[in-house]
């Protein structure tokens, strides 16, 4: 399947070498949408799972490429079908997480935030506790594999379209001192605001819990508002559709105003933005209409198998629509770790200490 003839499909951009051995940090990306092919293909074959379109890693990765190329966030996300049937043991759940640390650390990644929901993953048996434990007991061991060269955080998220947000809230605060830096929903957005799971917020305000909300993708800057000011959000998932409430000649609406001045994070994902239909391209994605109007914005991978890309590839991607250099990217970079789930001083020195002295350089 194809993009609808309005939409231009994402495609590969060979990405400059400084663009690759520049430090970044990705707040936004899903464990289950960034597996290897090859290893999805090994894990089907152990697990005995048989629906993959095809077992060849090559054509695997290309499949789940033209899948997600539809314009439509549903149809997106059906192809995790296929990721989440292999992740339901430990020992897939620890390889995946370890392997995921290890590819983001070998594009530059410094740290990362990455996101998945532990009720997708429990049909082999496993607990809650075990699958959150077996997926941070990977990322420790891709952090080692890297070398140091990568911390990893989780975060805990919540189906849009199921009842569980609650439990998984407290699962959270549960495992908060065992690499889990906060919370997250996911899933379809039509038909299913952020208000519905307001007891799970709430939970997560009571105790003292980060946590962050996919708003602004598939429907507009209602869903932004509702998980402002309705939920509490710190941070907003994609938002890219804040736009609804800019007017062309760039005067800010009231919430976009509020998300603005508050320095709520958008968690921009381009290339995915233009798979789900939320963006027609590159050149035209809000992105550095936002940044211009002083929004802070972090560049994002979103699913790294399903959107065939890399952060490395995603700076590319908006280095050539609008001319960015190394100083648009420490900004974003330096954003994303203002913004994430870590304690003060940790942010502080991946900042000083990683960040600046890598972009210097440059």
């Amino acid at each position: 399947m194809h993009l609808s003839d309005n939409l231009t499909a994402p495609t590969a951009a060979p990405v400059s070498d400084w663009i690759r051995r520049a430090p970044k940090a990705v707040l936004h990306d899903h464990l289950d949408g960034g597996l290897r092919p090859a290893t999805i293909v090994e894990l089907a074959r152990e697990c005995g799972y048989t629906a993959l379109p095809t077992e060849d890693p090559a054509e695997l990765a290309v499949w789940f490429r033209d899948a997600a190329d539809s314009g439509s966030l549903e149809r997106y996300l059906e192809t995790f079908a296929h990721t989440c049937a292999v992740m339901q043991t430990r020992e897939a759940l620890t390889r995946v997480a370890a392997e995921c640390a290890e590819d983001l650390a070998a594009d530059g990644v410094v740290y990362a935030e990455v996101r998945y929901a532990p009720e997708q993953h429990l049909e082999g048996g496993l607990t809650l506790d075990e699958v959150v434990e077996a997926v941070n007991d990977g990322f420790r061991e891709g952090e080692r594999r890297s070398g140091g060269r990568i911390t990893v955080r989780t975060l805990l998220t919540g189906m849009r379209h199921t009842d569980r947000s609650l439990e998984i809230a407290r699962l959270t605060v549960a495992h908060r001192d065992n690499g889990v830096a906060g919370f997250d929903i996911a899933g379809g957005e039509i038909g299913n605001p952020p208000a519905r799971h307001l007891p799970a917020f709430q939970h997560l305000k009571r105790e003292n819990c980060h946590f962050t909300i996919h708003a602004g993708e598939a429907v507009g800057a209602e869903s932004i508002h509702e998980a402002v000011q309705v939920c509490g959000t710190e941070r907003i998932g994609h938002g890219v559709r804040i736009t609804d409430d800019i007017a062309e000649d760039g005067t800010l609406g009231r919430l976009a105003s509020y998300v603005r001045d508050n320095r709520i994070a958008l968690e921009v994902c381009p290339t995915s933005n233009l798979q789900t239909g939320a963006a027609k391209d590159y050149a035209t994605h809000p992105i550095d209409e936002l940044r211009r109007l002083g929004f802070r914005i972090t560049l994002n991978t979103d699913n790294r198998l399903v959107s065939g890309t890399t952060m490395s590839e995603e700076f590319q991607h908006v280095a050539d629509a609008f001319g960015y250099g190394p100083e648009v990217f420490e900004e974003f970079t330096v954003a994303a770790l203002e913004a994430a789930f870590l304690p003060l001083p940790e942010r502080r020195r991946l900042i000083d200490e990683v960040v600046r002295p890598g972009y210097a350089a440059l």
